[in-house]
């Protein structure tokens, strides 16, 4: 094996290895998180460690890993004191939205809409580049193939998901098979696979290239509101009505184990970075931790007094962010299960909520209209983003954490910066 040249990798911290295989010449990467890395941390100590762990890594490299390891801590010392404003409002739909979503460079983003369409958004200037067509109910689940961007799935209350190129706006395939509403979709890391997950209480995992069902997920007994892909794609959880979550096998298909204890539905599930843990959040009020090496429930969250609406890792998946109908947020430490601080200040439920790339603050997204910043580490409200007129339903920032999203149900996209 031969190593070609590394790559910076800011969010979470890592630095990736390109490298050639001597008998294929096929390129290939693998990258060296440094999900721990702090301003403080040793270099001398942590050069060690990697040179003990990567064959790759010769001695004549060390300079240069020494350089990249500096580089991030440089980037994570960064102030981050920035103030969004408000830069544009998007009349986006002619009926409320449903979604909103970067891609990766936050060049860009998407919306979904009870009209039925799905439109592609210009973050830059703020003008409409495409509007997707040809649904025949709600859109309500969309996604962008990221890190890729080239690629949208949409799915819809038509009981189809449609796949979309995001350059020219074409439709490349409609997905068919589901007998009731899709609420949720994800790409695989690798974007060669499209999951959908319904209403008719299975999941199916579709091909991007050929347009073929793969499979269909069945066992929930319920409707399935919830997916996602661990940060490999080796493994997708469905989160269901039933009060379950699944973990299955992306290669055989199969039912790796159940999530069992919560009770009530859940609403959201999620791997973190390293694919150690999942988090889910339950109508129970509860959010759980869980091992994914065999499935068993390792931290309980409690403190909310309402629905788990919302729950999310951070980028280095060592902080827990939870939004629930109670009108609070929490931040816990994922590993400690302790309650790291609160978010009180909202006057409606929190419905989504998001770490910034760095980690430092978070964005809720709220029935009183408003959406607002917070301090991760102390809980302090930073900022209100005010002038919605109506429930703020979802919100996003963009990769680098310089702007925000924010999509309502006035029909209306605010972009912040």
């Amino acid at each position: 094996m031969k190593l070609k040249r590394f790559l910076l990798r800011y969010y979470p911290p890592g630095i990736i290895l390109e490298y050639e295989q001597s008998r294929s010449q096929m390129v290939k990467t693998k990258s060296i998180d440094l999900l721990d890395l702090k301003p403080e941390t040793d270099v001398d100590a942590l050069l060690d460690q990697i040179a003990q762990k990567e064959a790759l890594i010769t001695p004549s490299r060390m300079e240069q890993v020494r350089q990249l390891i500096e580089k991030l801590q440089t980037k994570l010392s960064q102030s981050d004191d920035h103030k969004f404003f408000l830069f544009k409002v998007l009349r986006a739909h002619i009926l409320p939205l449903t979604n909103v979503a970067f891609n990766k460079s936050g060049s860009s983003f998407i919306t979904g809409s009870y009209d039925r369409t799905c439109k592609i958004w210009d973050t830059a200037s703020g003008e409409e580049l495409h509007t997707l067509e040809g649904h025949r109910n709600v859109v309500y689940a969309i996604a962008f193939n990221n890190p890729y961007g080239d690629k949208i799935a949409t799915g819809s209350f038509d009981k189809t998901c449609k796949l979309w190129s995001s350059e020219s706006g074409k439709c490349y395939h409609t997905f068919r098979g589901h007998t009731a509403e899709i609420v949720c979709v994800a790409f695989n890391p690798q974007s060669t696979i499209v999951a959908t997950g319904s209403m008719d209480t299975t999941a199916k995992l579709w091909d991007t290239q050929s347009g073929a069902e793969i499979c269909t997920l069945s066992g929930h007994s319920a409707e399935i509101i919830a997916l996602s892909f661990n940060t490999i794609g080796s493994q997708i959880i469905t989160g269901s009505f039933d009060h379950t979550v699944s973990c299955w096998d992306i290669r055989s298909k199969r039912q790796l184990y159940t999530l069992i204890g919560h009770r009530g539905e859940i609403s959201s599930a999620q791997f973190n970075y390293d694919c150690s843990l999942i988090v889910t959040g339950s109508m129970d009020k509860c959010c759980k931790i869980w091992s994914t090496d065999n499935g068993k429930c390792v931290g309980t969250l409690r403190g909310h007094e309402d629905e788990i609406l919302d729950v999310v890792f951070d980028y280095t998946g060592q902080y827990i962010a939870t939004a629930s109908a109670d009108g609070t947020a929490r931040v816990y430490n994922a590993v400690t299960h302790q309650c790291v601080c609160k978010l009180e200040g909202h006057e409606g439920e929190i419905s989504k909520i998001a770490f910034n790339p760095q980690g430092s603050k978070i964005l809720t997204a709220s029935a009183d209209k408003t959406g607002r910043l917070w301090d991760s580490k102390t809980g302090k409200c930073l900022q209100v983003l005010e002038g919605h007129t109506d429930e703020i339903f979802s919100c996003a920032f963009n990769y680098e954490g310089s702007t925000i999203i924010t999509g309502s149900k006035d029909n209306t996209c605010r972009i912040w910066r």
